[in-house]
């Protein structure tokens, strides 16, 4: 009795774990889904046609949305240290770090104390620390090569997104960078988390006082489009009021000097995304990287450049080389595909891999750019290696981070870590459970954002107009529309009712969903398409916001309005948008509060709302 009670509880646990492991997998399956399909997103809304500097009084380059009236038009390269000091003061009040060139380790010290008090540091010292950063950066090449005979082990971390957290708790757990303990950082410093700012100091920092031992690969999100939409920019605007568009505009140059790859002993190449059929190392060594300042919107004026005489180029442009390397991910199958899933680089296999080793004699391939639950992923035989050190990228609990140490004989010691506020004082089933539920939240919206083709393509499934049809055409139908790759038939019970047929009440999937304010004046289709493009709406209006005052004048929005909807293809009345934006200017001045206007236009969960 006591055995048979013994195999049944053991029984219990593995079914109850296998669930939960189910559960957590098509959670993070969901949050990576939305995630690529929103880089799809950007590249599409980054392909319109210069609209706002053509047609909105911005007849020059992207640079002057980083700059007033009343500056120059770019940082000047030639802005020596002493004319900072000379153009922006330093209040006695400001009781952050004082920084003095060459820095020091007591300044890098002095940072890491005050980032962790959440001080920021002042602007100058900012534009100084950024102007010192470029000066070094341009002195370097593409692609480093470092050895490990100089130090016994080489660190190398994948994104970071912002975490501060996690870069503290790598420093406390590796070491400070330093001559004896070497640092790889492999791109994606910025964007999604709140602290993108202060990792861009420490990590600049410590490249001025190590600039033989500390290393930065340039990752797809270090471009200033990229940052508009996924929140670098607004960072920025808010922590450095006054001097924002100025940091900007010399962080965009920062990134574009950037080197685009590190290989370590001839033998490991270290890059942001990835490679493809096409990857030409001498060709991006040779390139001038400093010209692509967003890959989004290559300059026309970078062109093909040949030398037959010298060496082997591609005829493809140099942006597409740096977007493969950048954008590309490792996949299972052989050959080299277009990466449908973000919109940019590749997919490239095993037999693409072999072939760049053979070719430059490689061992190992070392990239990020990719969520991995573990922190890292080995593939490829073990030739390719992701490592991605943001924890809790999702959520609080998603995923552990993780870094590479590499000794002299190049075998890869991986470190995990998790940095840990909340999740220490749930057990495991609260963990997944808060998981899923923002997971399933995300997903719920981007429903909701698509309802009125979902609803065509359920009424294509229901020839007899009854409302349900089987579970196969509703999966058949959701994936037909929003193309996430995720089990809809594992989802149904989480998104939408059946009945005791057996069948799926489809409209059942909006029923809990709702927008956040009623308003009469918003048409069902008006309402659904400004809830799908909210972020791209908004990225727009701050560039349209040159005084950074969250008003609008109507005649703004309603010309933009016109020219964003033209080139996506969105069939919405000019009359219904106007009488929209009449109805919320409340004082009739003129101009709308655009931030009021995109709240009015975001899902609200009628059963959270009601649990609260």
């Amino acid at each position: 009795t006591v055995i048979r009670a013994a195999v049944l509880i053991q029984k219990w646990y593995r079914f109850t774990m296998a669930r939960l492991e189910m559960r957590r997998r098509y959670s993070l399956s969901i949050f990576q889904s939305i995630e690529y399909a929103d880089e799809q997103d950007q590249l599409q809304v980054c392909n319109l046609p210069f609209f706002l500097y053509k047609h909105l009084c911005y007849p020059h380059d992207f640079s002057q949305i980083f700059t007033n009236p009343s500056a120059p038009q770019v940082v000047d390269e030639d802005l020596c240290l002493k004319e900072f000091e000379k153009k922006i003061d330093v209040p006695d009040s400001y009781y952050g770090p004082r920084l003095s060139f060459p820095l020091t380790v007591e300044d890098a010290n002095a940072l890491l104390h005050a980032f962790r008090n959440e001080q920021l540091l002042h602007a100058r010292y900012v534009l100084q620390l950024l102007s010192e950063t470029r000066r070094v950066l341009k002195e370097m090449p593409n692609i480093t090569h470092l050895s490990t005979s100089y130090s016994k082990e080489i660190t190398v971390c994948g994104d970071l997104h912002g975490n501060l957290d996690d870069l503290l708790l790598i420093f406390y757990k590796n070491g400070l960078p330093s001559e004896q303990n070497r640092y790889v950082f492999n791109g994606d410093f910025v964007d999604r988390g709140k602290n993108s700012m202060e990792i861009l100091i420490i990590l600049f920092a410590f490249l001025l006082i190590y600039p033989n031992d500390l290393h930065l690969n340039r990752g797809n999100h270090e471009d200033y489009i990229m940052n508009l939409r996924y929140g670098f920019t607004k960072e920025v605007s808010k922590k450095y009021k006054d001097h924002w568009k100025q940091i900007l505009c010399l962080l965009r140059d920062v990134f574009s000097w950037l080197p685009l790859a590190t290989i370590i002993d001839s033998k490991v190449l270290i890059l942001h995304g990835g490679i493809s059929d096409t990857t030409d190392l001498d060709f991006l060594n040779a390139l001038e990287r400093n010209k692509l300042k967003s890959l989004m919107r290559p300059p026309k004026s970078v062109r093909d450049r040949q030398d037959q005489t010298k060496k082997r180029i591609p005829t493809t442009k140099p942006s597409k080389h740096i977007l493969d390397i950048l954008w590309s991910d490792p996949r299972s199958q052989n050959g080299c595909t277009p990466n449908k899933c973000r919109g940019g680089g590749c997919y490239f296999g095993p037999d693409v891999t072999a072939k760049l080793f053979e070719r430059y004699n490689l061992k190992m391939l070392i990239r990020s750019h990719e969520f991995k639950p573990e922190g890292y992923e080995i593939s490829h035989d073990g030739k390719v290696i992701t490592i991605f050190s943001a924890s809790n990228y999702y959520e609080e609990g998603s995923n552990r981070g993780a870094y590479i140490k590499l000794n002299p004989e190049l075998i890869p010691r991986f470190v995990q870590y998790q940095v840990s506020k909340f999740t220490r004082r749930q057990n495991l089933r609260e963990r997944v459970g808060t998981i899923e539920s923002s997971a399933l939240k995300s997903l719920r919206e981007k429903i909701y954002a698509h309802k009125s083709e979902l609803t065509s393509a359920f009424a294509q499934y229901d020839i007899n107009g009854t409302g349900r049809i089987s579970v196969n055409d509703w999966a058949a139908a959701m994936e037909s529309v929003l193309q996430l790759e995720l089990p809809w038939r594992m989802l149904r019970s989480q998104l939408a009712q059946m009945n005791p047929d057996g069948e799926v009440d489809f409209m059942s999937c909006f029923y809990d969903l709702k927008m956040g304010q009623p308003i009469k004046e918003a048409q069902p289709a008006l309402a659904e398409t400004l809830c799908r493009y909210r972020k791209d709406l908004e990225i727009i209006f701050n560039i349209i916001d040159k005084d950074h005052s969250g008003l609008i004048s109507l005649e703004e929005f309603s010309q933009t309005w016109r020219l964003f909807t033209s080139h996506l293809g969105i069939d919405v009345q000019d009359d219904s948008i106007d009488k929209l934006v009449l109805s919320i200017d409340y004082n009739k001045d003129g101009h709308i509060d655009f931030n009021e206007f995109l709240e009015a236009f975001h899902v609200v969960h009628r059963l959270e709302k009601k649990a609260t």
